[in-house]
Formats: structure tokens, sequence, C-alpha cells
């Protein structure tokens, strides 16, 4: 499988389009502070996520990221979590670079985008408006859309056909080995970049059809032109606030 011209892209968020690692790591800390235990800090909650809201408080509760099961409070604790995390929820979440570049290119090249992640997607949507993305991805598929994430093909089938794309025809761009083997899944090609969470050096190992630095390498690698910023450029006031903190 090999990188072409795509009809349409989907794109995980966290740890791809945008750190919100700083804000995640203090609707945990938050978390454990009312239920009496430390603080965990930002280093470790970036190992941790990746795998859904839920996963992530399993593992603050167990105080590790590999895990047999659910501790014993873990449903009352997502949920304390979730309101915890909505109350800060773009603080000091940026926008990575090479973002606003990419999604220009696309736009430019009349390809459609949309994200699908782990996150709920209640979380996710409020965050890309906030940050002045929303209005650039046709669909968001979170964590709690469907029955199934990813690593399943499932979300990433119905965020193709949202946008009236053949699943068959998408590139799917993550960070973390759960986005490699939900696009293996679904049969599609996927590009990586290797600043997300946890992953490291492992995500080259996955073998990925491409691997790039920043997200403003990937139209030549696809066939499209490269955006470059004007003074018409579509990057909003929001998004231009947030992109480097």
């Amino acid at each position: 499988m090999s990188l072409s011209r795509p009809r349409a892209v989907l794109f995980d968020l966290d740890g791809t389009l945008v750190d919100s690692a700083p804000d995640i790591a203090t609707a945990v800390d938050r978390l454990l502070a009312e239920l009496g235990r430390e603080p965990v800090g930002e280093a470790l909650v970036r190992h941790w996520v990746g795998n859904g809201a839920r996963r992530l408080v399993a593992r603050a509760l167990a105080g590790r990221r590999g895990i047999d099961g659910e501790p014993a409070g873990t449903e009352a604790a997502l949920a304390r979590f979730l309101v915890l995390y909505r109350e800060r929820l773009v603080e000091r979440t940026t926008i990575y670079p090479g973002v606003i570049e990419l999604l220009d290119a696309l736009a430019a090249a009349g390809i459609p985008v949309a994200v699908v992640t782990n996150k709920p997607e209640g979380l996710a949507r409020p965050l890309l408006e906030t940050l002045g993305l929303a209005a650039r991805f046709g669909a968001v598929v979170g964590g709690d859309t469907l029955a199934e994430k990813k690593p399943a093909p499932a979300p990433l089938a119905h965020a193709a056909g949202l946008l009236g794309v053949a699943l068959a025809d998408c590139l799917m761009v993550g960070d973390s080995l759960t986005d490699v083997s939900a696009a293996r899944n679904a049969g599609i090609p996927v590009a990586c970049v290797p600043y997300g969470y946890r992953e490291g050096d492992a995500i080259f190992e996955a073998r990925p059809e491409a691997v790039v630095d920043t997200l403003a390498d990937l139209p030549s690698l696809i066939g499209i032109a490269q955006a470059h910023e004007t003074a018409g450029s579509t990057v909003t006031d929001k998004a231009q606030a947030h992109r480097h903190g």
C-alpha cells in the first residue's frame, strides 16, 4: 500500500492535530485530588492517553498504563473526569505546527477532511470550536459516536460515509499504534507524526506509509500543492492564537 492523492483525509485529534495533554492532565490530577490521591503529572498522562477517556481514567486509578481490567469506581470516576475536563477544556491546548498549512492545502485542493478520535464526541466538538477549527471539518466521529472506536474500522468508515467518499479512497493521519491499526483494519493507507504522546520510535516500527516531522510536509507526499500563508490566509484568529500557545 502506498500514498497517492486521497479523495478525503481522516485525522486523529489528540497528539496529531492538537496537543491537549496539558488540559487532560489537569483534569486527571484534579480528579485524583478529589479522591485523596497524589497527582501524577503531565508526563505520565501523555503516556496513558490514546485509547479513550474510560481507559485513561482506569489507568489513572490504577496508577499505571498496563491494566488487565478496570479498577473499582471507574464508572463514577469517568463521569467526574468528564465534568472536570469540560470545565477547563482549552486552557493550555495548542494546535501543532504544520496543521493549519496542511488543512489550507487540502481545502485548496478540494479534499474534504474529518476527525476520527477516541475522545468523546461531546468534548471533541467544543474543543475544535474553541480552537477555531470546527468549520474546517466535514465530520467529527468520537469514541462514543458508535458502539466501536479505533482501532476498529467502523469509525473510519462512518466518517468516510459522512463525507460522501468511499473508505478505500481515504487516507488516515494519526500519531499512534491505534491509528495505524485502525487504518490497517480499514484497508487504507496511514501517515503518522512522531510527536504524539506515547509511541515514540514505536510508530516507525508499525511501518505506516509515511512518517512526517510536521503535517506541513504531507501535501508533497500525496500530490497536492503546498499552501502558503498570505494576507488572505484562511487561518482564523482563534486558530492562530492557539497554534504555538
